[in-house]
């Protein structure tokens, strides 16, 4: 097999053209470049892309994101030519949104995977074609919304628009005394009446073995408390035939998730479910795992030789760059819809002190450039990016190759409890192998 080379980066929520023509902004030419050294190409699309012919959903991912079908030429003016769609503003704009955007990807001939028409469209390869030989695709999001998941059509129904979803149980293990104190509460309060009378009646699932539900929580007794995430073994089903069948249509596949779920308290850690499901697809037959959704980095871990990597962070960040929002997030944050957009940031942002621009830590990130041989991993190395901490949003948001940003220390930090050592030397970082 010929070797194999790959890029990726993290979560890109486009909204503007690219400034001064074809050169781009000024760095533009160094991240391209690095990029296009590569034959696959890999980036989260974080948006809906049409003109609003759609109407917005009533509950959005975070926001409503929608950017023109020309600002695709971003994409492909870095070089990019594979990416994922399925991500928590897929249906910002409904399932009118999603099919539009999977429709203006189509023209513009970018590969796309992560979300579809059905949930079958939504699940399968794209399959790319390159020189060094054939690669494979397979995109995934975490469902945080019944609605976002993807439906399967049936011989006497038509699907539904969405995500190729991982869903995940989660359940919370007390002690004895903190078990009893929360049977009280529920029967003092009789806030399971409902949910018990329709288990009785057989209209809802029964609980396990010494599970007790609280208020739609699930709780187990055991000797110390703890919470346990685990991915839905359905969903993983599906997403283990779709590599079987790419491992014996392609010579390289690579499965991309989408998910903010964190263990613990700090963003950076990502929860258990994920990190099982990483290493059950690598085991499965993928040869890497592109995480991205926090918005900021997470370990790199090279399992089995093939990397993982839990998270990129931003790539392209403007999301206060946005020229219309519906009327529902104007009440989310007190205003009359009739406010403009300025008012609308102003109350989102708290008057520039919160959100993502505020964190250094979302507006750094890493690229990394790949090569294996046979499916195994020959070289892994890092290009720190920043996306202009502390410029107004409005000229902030470009990834600019800066090697002192901190970027890489970080990266060094969090994955070294995963096994990966990497060793930072001319601005640039170098997985050891």
């Amino acid at each position: 097999m010929a070797k194999m080379t790959c890029t990726a980066v993290g979560d890109m929520i486009l909204q503007r053209r690219l400034p001064l023509g074809p050169e781009g902004y000024e760095g533009f030419a160094a991240v391209r470049d690095y990029i296009r050294a590569a034959e696959f190409r890999f980036g989260n699309l974080e948006t809906t892309v049409h003109r609003y012919e759609c109407p917005p959903t009533e509950i959005g991912g975070g926001g409503y994101l929608c950017a023109a079908p020309e600002t695709l030429d971003i994409v492909k003016a870095f070089g990019l030519n594979a990416l994922n769609t399925g991500n928590n503003h897929t249906l910002d704009f409904t399932q009118d949104g999603a099919v539009k955007t999977l429709d203006y990807l189509d023209l513009a001939g970018l590969a796309h995977a992560g979300s579809g028409r059905n949930l079958a469209e939504a699940a399968q390869p794209v399959y790319l074609d390159l020189p060094g030989g054939r690669y494979a695709l397979i995109g995934t999001a975490t469902v945080y919304r019944e609605y976002e998941m993807a439906g399967e059509q049936t011989k006497n129904m038509m699907g539904r628009p969405g995500l190729n979803g991982l869903r995940y149980q989660t359940e919370y293990h007390v002690t004895a005394q903190q078990m009893q104190v929360l049977k009280e509460i529920a029967e003092q309060t009789g806030m399971n009446g409902a949910k018990d009378i329709s288990r009785k009646e057989g209209f809802s699932p029964a609980l396990r073995e010494k599970e007790f539900w609280f208020g739609g929580l699930s709780f187990f007794e055991d000797e110390a408390p703890c919470r346990i995430t685990r991915m839905d073994k359905r969903d993983f089903a599906r997403v283990k035939d779709a590599i079987e069948e790419a491992r014996y249509l392609a010579d390289y596949v690579i499965v991309s998730l989408h998910s903010h779920d964190l263990e613990g308290e700090k963003k950076e850690n990502p929860d258990m479910y994920l990190r099982e499901f990483a290493r059950a697809v690598i085991d499965a037959g993928a040869d890497a795992v592109i995480g991205h959704g926090p918005h900021l980095l997470r370990p790199v871990e090279i399992y089995q030789g093939k990397p993982i990597f839990y998270s990129l962070g931003n790539f392209i960040l403007m999301n206060l760059n946005l020229p219309r929002s519906p009327k529902q997030q104007f009440e989310k944050y007190g205003l009359e819809p009739s406010a403009n957009m300025a008012a609308l940031y102003r109350a989102v942002t708290a008057n520039e002190t919160r959100g993502l621009h505020n964190d250094p830590r979302m507006m750094q990130a890493v690229i990394p450039y790949w090569e294996a041989e046979n499916g195994r991993l020959t070289k892994l190395r890092f290009l720190p990016v920043e996306l202009g901490y502390g410029l107004p949003a409005r000229s902030c948001g470009w990834p600019r190759f800066v090697p002192d940003c901190g970027a890489l220390e970080f990266l060094k930090e969090i994955s070294a409890p995963y096994g990966t050592e990497i060793i930072i030397k001319d601005g640039m970082g170098e997985a050891v192998l």
